[in-house]
């Protein structure tokens, strides 16, 4: 069971023309949570978004933010979110505190209150140093932030990002999830998408896998782990073939050895791999046994499975 979800979809189904963008998705976004929305260009994550934004109204299905109906009360919908779509937009002729002030105004915030807010939105987002820059002159990396910044401009519950790290440097990258990392201990529930499954991992709590317009999982990334890597993968490194031959007898009869295999040596080391289905316990008691049973291993690790795994496993690998 989840926990109470900030936003909530029921079979939401979207077509253009005959191609089907959504095939009656239901998702469920907690509180509080960075949820990671993931699947491959074209899957539908971003005509998810534009319904859940109210930009785009969905052929069939429901679909609430914060409580409000998107469909019923837009407007609520809109005071409650942050929205980032996955291009910029074009605002040359201002300067970085003007783009940042005219967001507000937008918001009926009053011109004193305004001064402060740019001040402080530049300063969560490191770009006080920018403030009289053109806008058009920012690298993408400071656009990103500094549209980040403008959706922070009406305090919103929800920031809803499509893409927020697409065509980025490794820096600019790492700096962005740091954001939404420190936007995430604000309070803020963020629901992003992406196909960079690193960044996913590195600072998501919960995750909605999505393929072909069908959310295939959705969960904590923890519970997923759990539910698609059921054995864990142990891999045995000794010194040759006969090594391992004898942790293959020796493994053989183990309640807990799902599968062993010998794998191709490795600088004339050889190895083996074991399913593993035990707890720590268990694994600890493996190399136990292993050692009394006169076997010089030279390494006993465990394989640590990331999120590109799941995805390939859930997934029919369209990963772009």
């Amino acid at each position: 069971m989840m926990e109470e979800a900030i936003i909530r979809t029921q079979a939401l189904k979207k077509s253009f023309g005959e191609f089907e963008a959504l095939r009656g998705i239901s998702l469920e976004v907690p509180a509080g949570s960075i949820y990671g929305f993931v699947g491959p260009n074209g899957a539908g994550k971003t005509t998810t978004m534009r319904i859940l934004t109210t930009l785009t109204r969905p052929n069939d299905g429901q679909a609430w933010v914060a409580g409000h109906s998107v469909l019923e009360d837009r407007r609520a919908v809109r005071r409650a979110i942050g929205y980032m779509p996955d291009e910029f937009g074009v605002y040359e002729d201002l300067r970085v505190w003007e783009y940042l002030d005219f967001f507000a105004a937008c918001y009926d915030i009053s011109e004193n209150e305004r001064k402060v807010l740019v001040a402080d939105l530049l300063e969560l987002v490191d770009l006080q140093h920018r403030r009289e820059d053109m806008v058009d002159k920012l690298s993408r990396g400071m656009k990103q932030r500094l549209s980040l910044a403008r959706t922070l401009a009406h305090d919103p519950q929800v920031l809803i990002l499509d893409e927020p790290a697409s065509g980025l440097d490794p820096r600019a990258r790492v700096e962005i999830r740091e954001l939404l990392g420190e936007l995430a201990n604000m309070g803020k529930t963020i629901f992003f998408s992406s196909h960079i499954l690193a960044d996913v991992e590195d600072i998501c709590s919960h995750i909605g896998i999505v393929e072909a317009g069908e959310l295939i999982m959705q969960g904590s990334i923890d519970d997923l782990k759990l539910q698609l890597m059921a054995h864990r993968e142990i891999i045995i490194t000794v010194m040759n073939h006969e090594q391992a031959q004898a942790v293959m007898r020796l493994v053989g009869s183990m309640r807990n050895v799902v599968a062993a295999e010998e794998i191709i040596p490795k600088n004339g080391r050889a190895r083996v791999r074991l399913d593993f289905s035990g707890n720590d316990e268990d694994l600890s008691k493996l190399s136990r046994d292993l050692f009394e049973g006169e076997i010089a291993m030279l390494g006993f690790n465990e394989e640590q499975k990331d999120l590109e795994h799941m995805f390939m496993r859930v997934t029919r690998g369209l990963v772009t």
